[in-house]
């Protein structure tokens, strides 16, 4: 796991930089970690190279003199720790341990008049021991150099442990380590997209929240059948208008009369008090009705009808009544408005604003097929390309939000944020370019972003050259299409298989549309192509999905 820098969550061992040079080090011993944890900070972060490069034979040791193996062998010569400071003093200075450490303060104040006094004993004490003058005053000067950042291995020992610790619970328990990092986190959304990001990466499934299934933390779920990983049931607290309380409210329900039946089942066991219309609505978007009435939007348009339900089933009972419906065995209806299903673009859209991120599929995920045709590169695969020299790149992704500003010499620029489907990345857009895109930034918008970049230590500082429609973009490739239908819409009057055509384009550049019509008889279909060609944006193809008897929209 160490070696193959998969540390997210990893105590001290986490951040990008860090990942990158793990990677390369490939640790196979806990004082590879203990040397990471003390050389990844300001200053002695510039030894991190020669450290790897050495302990992987590709540069020679040096040990400054024979004298100093036996202190500097286990970082291949590097001086890193404080430790190493005093025992350099000791063992080739004369110093006793006591004078030792007081050399090393003094070396971390950095009075030149006091550091001439220590130069010239250090030295006159490696002579007494057989160094050369001109060997002594050079490891001296540098023992110096290195004292001044140098990192006590008390504490960098400590912190590896912990990290040791984390890691290994999340090489062996690693469903349960990511349950228990995004409920240590959960108030934290982006750290919370991270984690869910990186589970699918490892082959863990994120489960929506479910009112039947979740908690308020979030929950390790066993694997099932022949899946080799497990689960993690997102957490309902974790919602957006949602709060502890009233999760423990709706746990505690179900702990007592089982599992939750029916939409009806739950408007009437339901503490009114516990949550309001917008906290239903937050809970319908975030899927945590889907068990129940998977058309979201139909279960959010009906959030005032299930509390309306609720309050009259609490008042009843306070009142007495509950005999009115059968001595409680049988609860009011819930009579539901009938509501248009979301497209899929809408229902992620909602999902996005009850979760905070885009947890059951991405707006991107119907661009797959040409986001490779248009030289498109994932943020992650840009972030680490940038750890190598990349200063510029080709992304997608779906405006998030936008904050504008003004310079000192008032022209305007904004800070926007994307999220694509390995995360959610910023860039600043300059007043030449915010002028020709501004009307591009509206949350929810798909995008093509050519950017450069340059890093800051672990920060990746990205500057927006250009911006366009991706839809826009996509209709310049061309694209076939088979749209799989049920072959009951040939004979349902209600169906809406003729709105088809409606999101239909034609264009001579164009791709092909096949309507494919699955028959009875197990595994034959009848394919029949449509006139002329179409140019479909992948929001169409959204749209086509969402009619009634249209099973699969598949791209060719």
């Amino acid at each position: 796991l160490l070696a193959r820098a998969d540390t997210a969550g990893v105590f001290q061992l986490e951040s990008t930089g860090m990942r990158e040079s793990l990677k390369r080090l490939k640790p196979d011993r806990f004082e590879d970690i203990i040397a990471m944890v003390a050389l990844y900070r300001p200053g002695p972060m510039d030894n991190i190279p020669t450290y790897i490069n050495r302990k992987h034979g590709e540069e020679p040791v040096d040990y400054l003199h024979p004298m100093l193996e036996g202190i500097l062998k286990e970082t291949y010569g590097v001086i890193i720790y404080q430790e190493q400071v005093i025992q350099i003093a000791q063992v080739m200075g004369g110093y006793t341990l006591g004078q030792a450490d007081l050399l090393r303060r003094a070396m971390g104040k950095k009075d030149k008049a006091e550091m001439a006094a220590q130069q010239a004993r250090f030295v006159e004490g490696a002579e007494a021991k057989g160094v050369k003058r001109n060997d002594a005053i050079t490891i001296f000067e540098l023992v110096d150099k290195f004292a001044g950042y140098g990192f006590n291995k008390s504490h960098a020992a400590a912190y590896a442990l912990v990290s040791y610790h984390t890691a290994y619970m999340k090489a062996n328990y690693c469903e349960e380590f990511f349950a228990a990092s995004m409920t240590l986190d959960m108030g934290n959304t982006d750290k919370l997209a991270m984690f869910a990001s990186e589970a699918r990466r490892s082959g863990i499934q994120v489960l929506l929240p479910c009112v039947n299934q979740s908690a308020v933390d979030f929950g390790a779920e066993p694997p099932k059948g022949d899946a080799k990983r497990g689960a993690i049931r997102y957490s309902l607290a974790a919602l957006k208008n949602i709060g502890a309380g009233a999760v423990e409210t709706i746990t505690a329900e179900r702990e007592k009369g089982g599992m939750y039946l029916s939409l009806a089942d739950f408007a009437n066991r339901l503490e009114p008090k516990a949550l309001n219309k917008r906290g239903l609505e937050t809970l319908a978007k975030g899927g945590a009705f889907d068990s129940l009435n998977s058309n979201r939007a139909l279960v959010a348009a009906n959030a005032d009808t299930m509390l309306a339900l609720a309050q009259r089933r609490s008042s009843d009972q306070a009142a007495g009544m509950v005999d009115m419906f059968g001595g409680g065995d049988k609860a009011p209806d819930l009579v539901l408005r009938a509501t248009q299903a979301w497209t899929p673009m809408e229902k992620l859209a909602s999902e996005f604003e009850a979760v905070g991120f885009y947890l059951s599929g991405h707006p991107l995920d119907n661009y797959q097929r040409v986001l490779g045709k248009l030289g498109v590169k994932k943020f992650t695969e840009f972030e680490l390309a940038s750890q190598r020299g990349a200063t510029a790149g080709r992304l997608a992704g779906i405006v998030i939000a936008a904050r504008e500003r003004r310079s000192q010499k008032g022209n305007k620029f904004a800070f926007a944020m994307f999220s694509d489907m390995t995360g959610q990345f910023e860039a600043v857009i300059f007043s030449d370019t915010l002028a020709v895109c501004r009307e591009l930034l509206e949350p929810g918008t798909p995008v093509l972003i050519s950017v450069e970049a340059e890093r800051d230590g672990d920060t990746l500082k990205m500057r927006v050259q250009s911006l366009e429609s991706l839809d826009k973009a996509a209709a310049g490739v061309p694209r076939n299409m088979k749209v799989v239908v049920d072959r009951k819409v040939l004979v349902t009057p209600a169906s809406k298989f003729a709105d088809m055509r409606g999101y239909l384009k034609p264009s001579a550049r164009g791709g092909e549309v096949r309507i494919v019509l699955p028959l009875e008889d197990k595994g034959l279909e009848m394919e029949f192509v449509l006139p002329g060609r179409f140019d479909v944006s992948p929001q169409d193809a959204g749209r086509l999905s969402a009619i009634t008897g249209v099973s699969e929209i598949i791209e060719t």
